[in-house]
């Protein structure tokens, strides 16, 4: 069944990527820019975006540091004042592995700036506009680890969990506007993010393949993507499990 609007032609569509520089936003990007998409892609890093601009010509890149709000909103402005956007996609993203025993809240406080409130502002920056067309898209980069609570995941999962959060509440608001909202849920990808961790990476895949499931995902008018399926089919079933059971499976499959 098909939640959103279908995206079956990216010929012309104009895209926003915040947070792209690398990872599954980086790949992302490519494969719209392939697609013929007009991809613009913002990250903190100008060397890394002029490196990306380089490698792909036309592509537009706009550094940009999503956890200053007031820098979110003349970038958006920016852009919209250029044509409308059809897609914003939220793919920021911070992660240190954090266990209760090395709890350190100020690195939990820039987990949530980064991960959640830089979409938060990103958002607010561009939904009036898409309001007022009656289109656009909006998607978010989320994370498995935001079902449930893992070890080695205290700062990150709870900030996945707000933007799945969010995520499901935008589509309930959204969709009768004409708009559409997707979530995305990726298992483990082969990202400088991830290659902090020091544990065995069960289905462990590569951006570009991240960046097919994704755009496959709103050719079809999807609203969630989770993959690989192989691995994140499991964990959204252990989603409803009991308590008791969760915590033990987990302890068991991690063995932490």
């Amino acid at each position: 069944m098909s939640l959103n609007p279908k995206i079956t032609d990216w010929r012309g569509k104009r895209v926003w990527l915040v947070g792209a520089s690398t990872g599954i936003g980086r790949a992302t990007a490519e494969l719209l820019h392939t697609k013929g998409a007009k991809v613009i892609v913002s990250a903190r890093s100008q060397a890394a975006l002029t490196e990306l601009a380089q490698k792909h010509a036309g592509l537009e890149v706009l550094a940009l540091d999503a956890t200053d709000e007031a820098a979110v909103k003349v970038a958006a402005r920016q852009l919209l004042a250029a044509s409308p956007l059809d897609m914003v996609m939220y793919c920021a993203g911070m992660y240190q592995p954090m266990r209760a025993q090395e709890m350190q809240s100020a690195a939990m406080v820039q987990h949530m700036q980064v991960n959640y409130h830089g979409a938060v502002f990103v958002t607010q920056a561009v939904l009036p506009s898409m309001l007022a067309a009656k289109r656009g898209h909006l998607s978010y980069v989320s994370s498995v680890a935001g079902f449930r609570g893992l070890p080695k995941s205290l700062a990150y999962g709870p900030t996945k969990a707000a933007l799945i959060n969010m995520a499901e509440a935008l589509y309930i608001d959204l969709h009768d506007e004409g708009l559409g909202v997707s979530l995305i849920n990726p298992g483990f990808v082969d990202t400088p993010l991830t290659s902090q961790n020091t544990f065995h990476m069960p289905a462990l895949i590569t951006p570009a393949q991240a960046a097919q499931e994704i755009v496959s995902g709103w050719e079809k008018g999807k609203f969630e993507m989770h993959f690989p399926k192989r691995f994140t089919a499991w964990l959204k079933l252990m989603r409803s499990a009991p308590d008791a059971l969760y915590f033990k499976m987990t302890r068991r499959f991690t063995g932490l």
